[in-house]
């Protein structure tokens, strides 16, 4: 998916609040299992566009922090009644991560991909050194997230690439489901392709469940329905390393998210990642230019111009300041 905002901005991560924190949650050890306290991460309303315009709530990157592990990007919408029409657009030095709820989408890309993706399936795009892509669903009930992970500097420049996985593995415990969309949850691995520790899984919970993490990950989740206690539709709740488990009550479905603290600092404009402001202007002009991304063949329509740059130069920035 697209960021399709037509004045992109430079995120700078703010040291931001805690918007409220669990007086029932771990101590200092971190080796509690509540989900606070922690930070909630609010989102903003973004629109996609379009004649039926769907809305996401985009939670990172934020002002309170810009990454959890190696993921820089979470945007959920639905559930709603909606097209989605996003038409060919770049990516570079990121994965693509798509996963539903409802509904199904329509993946093309410049490698001649040809995937539909559906609840409880993995549609996995890596960006590496440049990859075009579009996306399409009918006008009906859809409802998911889209995610990216930034790529680790030895890797960024890697080919582009893309995995379709139809069965996810699942991790099971007292009052909880688990599949596992990306890296290793309580020794359960995904097939998919990542390239730093981390993790991300939907979780089904049924009563009361204390799902294993690393204690060496940072963590954030994401309520997709349902009602789980400390949770709360649209926001992100972060948790700090430090926490072995996390325990999850009531009944719905939660997004996990988590890995290794992203050492690098990275430049995040529009639909690039890259290191600097001069190498974010080079992949606009190529891009621009019709150079670098392919070409997505079957799309009904033009692809999608790059904004302009900001006047004042892109920078590097950490994951959080």
């Amino acid at each position: 998916m697209s960021n399709l905002e037509r004045e992109p901005r430079e995120i700078r991560c703010g040291a931001g609040r805690t918007a409220s924190t669990n007086p029932d949650g771990p101590g200092p050890d971190g080796a509690g299992s509540d989900t606070g306290p922690g930070e909630v991460l609010a989102g903003r309303e973004v629109p996609l566009g379009g004649p039926r315009a769907m809305t996401v709530s985009r939670t990172l990157p934020g002002r309170q922090r810009r990454m959890i592990g190696a993921w820089c990007f979470v945007d959920a919408y639905g559930p709603q009644r909606a097209e989605m029409r996003v038409p060919p657009h770049p990516h570079t030095g990121l994965q693509t991560v798509s996963w539903l709820v409802a509904g199904e989408v329509l993946h093309r890309d410049s490698l001649g991909t040809l995937q539909h993706v559906r609840p409880g399936q993995l549609n996995l795009m890596t960006a590496g050194r440049g990859i075009s892509h579009s996306e399409e669903s009918p006008l009906a009930p859809l409802h998911g997230v889209q995610l990216w992970v930034a790529l680790p500097g030895g890797h960024r420049h890697t080919g582009p690439a893309f995995e379709h996985h139809p069965v996810m593995p699942v991790l099971r415990g007292p009052g909880f489901e688990a599949g596992v969309i990306m890296g290793t949850l309580g020794g359960v691995r995904s097939p998919a392709t990542a390239f730093t520790p981390l993790v991300g899984a939907e979780i089904t919970v049924d009563g009361t469940g204390e799902v294993p993490l690393d204690a060496g990950f940072e963590h954030g989740l994401l309520l997709l329905d349902g009602a789980v206690e400390h949770l709360e539709r649209g926001p992100l709740r972060y948790l700090p390393p430090g926490r072995s488990r996390v325990r999850l009550s009531g009944r719905g479905r939660v997004l996990l998210i988590g890995g290794e603290p992203f050492g690098e600092e990275i430049v995040m404009w529009w639909n690039f990642v890259g290191r600097s402001h001069d190498e974010i202007a080079a992949y606009r002009k190529e891009w621009m230019e019709g150079e670098g991304f392919g070409v997505v063949e079957g799309f009904d329509g033009a692809p999608l111009p790059a904004p302009v740059l900001p006047a004042t130069r892109l920078k590097p920035r950490g994951r959080a300041r």
